[in-house]
């Protein structure tokens, strides 16, 4: 059964740095702010499993780590043999997988699910790109981050980008499902509906 367009869902997870930096209301208030409700909220501390199973342990997935980063350190003319020892996708990937784990069990996590029209794109248009160097101002990372993968790789971290927001809606389910098995989701009209 599809699924009414103001019914989308889409599934977001505030980062450590998001925390850190006291933005869990900034953001919400954001979503909220453009007609889209938060269903289900919850501050947890991730085990090393339930973030694990997050990221994708493809091959494919993990190349594209070491592709991206690659790409990076060309256009900034850094040298990825200094910090990594390579310049084989392959044999990078795994260390940005590796640190992205390590980044997102440093400190709580906030995960929720957000509905409404459009609500994938609309999540992903108010949260800006995924390297907040390149964000907009108005968005929250333009707003509140400017790391990059060349600093990240240099001090053997992930980049700090606030969030996690689903990509397509098969992704939201898919996140979804796996941060909330049991399914249960608050029905409200809002304001005005």
């Amino acid at each position: 059964m599809k699924r009414n367009p103001k019914e989308e869902r889409s599934f977001v997870l505030i980062k450590p740095d998001g925390v850190k930096k006291g933005l869990i209301g900034e953001i919400i208030k954001r979503f909220e702010q453009r007609d889209l409700k938060v269903i289900a909220l919850e501050m947890f501390q991730p085990t090393h499993e339930e973030i694990d199973s997050h990221y994708p342990k493809d091959e494919a997935w993990i190349t594209r780590l070491g592709e991206k980063t690659l790409m990076t350190y060309e256009k900034y003319g850094f040298d990825p043999m200094e910090d990594f020892g390579t310049t084989n996708k392959t044999e990078i990937g795994p260390h940005i997988r590796n640190w992205l784990v390590d980044y997102m069990l440093s400190a709580p996590l906030v995960k929720m699910v957000v509905e409404g029209t459009h609500a994938v794109d609309m999540v992903r248009k108010i949260s800006g790109p995924t390297m907040p160097y390149l964000a907009d101002m108005g968005t929250i990372r333009g707003d509140f981050s400017n790391d990059s993968p060349a600093v990240a790789n240099a001090e053997k971290r992930a980049v700090a980008n606030i969030m996690h927001a689903s990509e397509t809606p098969e992704e939201a389910l898919h996140e979804i499902a796996h941060w909330f098995p049991a399914g249960k989701f608050q029905s409200y009209k809002r304001h005005g509906e």
